[in-house]
């Protein structure tokens, strides 16, 4: 199956590294960006990695030509997606998205909508989701062995260096749409929602601390009910030096348990303990991109197979639409100091 990567900043040499280690049933055709040379100039580069010179697209309307092109991967800044989405989409090119899906929960449905309206898969790269410790949470959660959910903690413990704002547009809200929020903490955030349900009303606190300048926030504190009844918390940041992994919390009628890092402890409530996974770097410190591309491999894998056999992706762009209009309640409730309720899902 043969893709394409649309956008050359940080995180596509994740994607190159995920495709490599396909060992050939996925195949990375071409290249695009908005400077013709340096997409030139990358394709060159990863060649060494992927056995064979990637072709650089001018423009992805080309890339939607081509009927080569099975599904094409795009790793824009969120404030560039709509147009490349609708070229993509209105050609039937099948989409996998890097997150978010845009800059609000409003722009984020009208991409979902398009997609379904043109009959193209549209997934959403929430890797985290791939974790050998997630899916184990997971499994034991569909047996109902845990209980019901009483309190969910969520901690993302970040940091970034003043360096990674001074990119121009960065942490702001016409190029990303936010900061921690939409940029770092969505990842914990949607797979905690995978965990506990939708949250149903939220009370936040947003600033930025007087350890960055930024446009957006880079500290977040915020109580959470869950639509089961639930207590929750959550606070994120990326003015956590020098920075720590992301956890989840969850405390459950008969076990609590807690990930963090890539691995997965059970306190049983009958005095039981288990751990699963192992710890893992997951970009939480100075490097954004310490993490493994084994994740972006399964996500990649996984969608192409959606796409060979017409079934869903991992993270559906309609399923994900969740933890957007999350970050809008969040970010609403901070602005109007009050509690916000969650509009039901659709």
């Amino acid at each position: 199956m043969k893709t394409a990567l649309i956008g050359l900043g940080m995180v596509a040499r994740t994607h190159v590294r995920a495709i490599a280690a396909t060992k050939g049933k996925i195949t990375l055709q071409g290249v695009c960006s908005r400077d013709a040379g340096r997409a030139a100039a990358f394709a060159k580069d990863i060649s060494s990695e992927l056995g064979i010179v990637p072709k650089a697209y001018a423009t992805p309307r080309e890339i939607a030509e081509d009927p080569e092109i099975d599904f094409v991967i795009v790793a824009t800044p969120p404030n560039a997606r709509a147009e490349i989405v609708q070229i993509l989409a209105n050609s039937g090119k099948h989409i996998l998205l890097e997150k978010p899906i845009e800059r609000s929960s409003v722009a984020a449905t009208e991409i979902v909508t398009s997609c379904e309206a043109a009959g193209v898969k549209l997934g959403i790269v929430f890797q985290h989701r791939m974790r050998a410790s997630a899916i184990k949470l997971k499994a034991l959660l569909s047996n109902g062995a845990l209980g019901e959910l009483a309190v969910a903690e969520i901690l993302v413990p970040w940091w970034r260096e003043q360096s990674y704002y001074d990119e121009p547009g960065r942490g702001t809200y016409a190029r990303d749409g936010g900061g921690v929020l939409i940029s770092q903490a969505i990842h914990t955030l949607d797979l905690a929602l995978t965990f506990t349900g939708p949250v149903r009303k939220v009370q936040a606190f947003a600033r930025t601390s007087a350890l960055h300048k930024m446009e957006s926030e880079d500290f977040v504190s915020a109580g959470l009910e869950f639509g089961n009844g639930a207590a929750g918390s959550l606070v994120a940041s990326t003015a956590s030096y020098p920075g720590r992994a992301e956890s989840i919390a969850l405390h459950f009628t008969k076990a609590s348990v807690k990930l963090e890092s890539g691995k997965l402890d059970v306190d049983w409530h009958d005095g039981q303990q288990e751990s699963f996974g192992e710890e893992t770097a997951t970009g939480g410190g100075a490097d954004p991109m310490a993490f493994t591309h084994e994740w972006h491999q399964k996500i990649i894998e996984r969608f192409a197979q959606a796409v060979a056999e017409d079934s869903q992706p991992v993270a559906s762009g309609r399923e994900t639409l969740a933890v957007h209009r999350l970050i809008d309640a969040l970010l609403e409730s901070s602005r109007e100091e009050r509690a916000v309720t969650l509009p039901a899902a659709e």
